[in-house]
């Protein structure tokens, strides 16, 4: 067992590269929607534009920090506070690595036996940021907002916990370094079927989760002003930004690693490049750039569902095919393995 200290200073660096990581990443995301959408990102400050970030962050600081007059104070301040500190707990569960790769140090904050519970249990609460933040700001607005949040997210993430299911009954743990060794797709081509069938729930309620297109009810622009953080302005409304980026990098990671090996590259290049599955962070990294460029892809391209049909979407289709491949992959267990 690591000495507190250097668990500690693990969760500071890591705190300190999520959240520039998530200053490049509005960069990056902007760049790609202006390729998409056949016009410049930004490309004015600094060379390619690379400072952009760093001229938003100062903006944020020293922007008029504006609190309602008729707000619940404590709660106002609060409530971003909440969806940052959880959405950046959620990732020290996420393994890097095998044991002691990083530097002769274990590549995680914490090594769970329950760590695919911890990460569900985590990215609930953030909920509760949102929820608050609305609901204190004292505007209609921003409680419509909020409201459809916390519906949101109670009716998603029922197809996120039916469909992890489906990788716990193959693994036999929810330790998320032990379901990385285990590799799921190894284990019987029986159980490809149902394992695709909850790879593709758990990544739309995934999307559904950090409230992205197109799913972003809890903002909605064009229909509620900006949802829940309406009346936010300077560094607390800089938060829930950087909660939901965060939030996007962690469900990305999270992804990769109950469905796509974690930290374990492609086994078949071993010939051509010896090595070359031994390069755990970096292959982490790459899985998560891809569902990252994912919610990107799909801002650019998809409108957004009204609430109807949001509700109706997750209560009469994904959570029948969530549970559908829970019993499928049951029943694979039980009957043919």
């Amino acid at each position: 067992m690591e000495p507190l200290w250097v668990t500690f200073l693990k969760a500071l660096v890591l705190c300190l590269v999520l959240l520039g990581a998530f200053a490049y990443m509005t960069l990056i995301e902007r760049r790609i929607l202006g390729r998409m959408q056949h016009r410049y990102g930004p490309n004015r400050t600094g060379p390619l534009g690379l400072l952009q970030p760093i001229a938003d962050a100062l903006k944020s600081v020293f922007k008029e920090d504006i609190t309602v007059t008729n707000a619940d104070k404590v709660i106002y301040v609060v409530a971003p506070m909440i969806s940052i500190i959880f959405a950046l707990s959620a990732f020290g569960a996420i393994p890097g690595g095998p044991a002691g790769s990083l530097f002769g140090l274990d590549p995680w904050i914490i090594d769970l036996e329950i760590g695919v519970l911890y990460i569900l249990a985590v990215t609930s609460v953030g909920v509760y940021g949102i929820f608050l933040g609305g609901w204190a700001s004292n505007s209609k607005y921003a409680l419509l907002g909020s409201m459809r949040s916390s519906a949101q997210i109670i009716s998603y993430e029922l197809g996120l916990g039916l469909s992890v299911l489906s990788v716990i009954m193959i693994a036999g743990t929810l330790n998320l370094r032990e379901i990385v060794e285990v590799n799921v797709w190894s284990v019987s081509p029986w159980l490809w079927l149902p394992l695709l069938v909850a790879f593709g729930a758990f990544v739309v309620s995934a999307i559904a989760e950090v409230n992205r297109t197109p799913f972003d009810l809890p903002e909605a622009e064009q229909e509620i002003v900006a949802g829940y953080m309406t009346e936010y302005s300077s560094i607390k409304w800089a938060l829930y930004q950087m909660a939901e980026y965060v939030n996007m990098m962690t469900v990305s990671a999270f992804i990769s690693t109950l469905f796509l090996g974690g930290y374990r590259g492609p086994t078949f290049l071993e010939p051509w490049i010896p090595g070359i599955s031994e390069w755990p962070i970096i292959w982490l990294v790459a899985k998560m750039a891809i569902f990252m460029f994912l919610f990107i892809w799909l801002r650019a391209t998809l409108p957004r569902l009204r609430y109807d049909q949001l509700m109706r979407f997750g209560w009469l289709y994904l959570f029948e095919v969530a549970l559908g491949a829970t019993l499928l992959t049951g029943a694979v267990i039980a009957f043919v393995l």
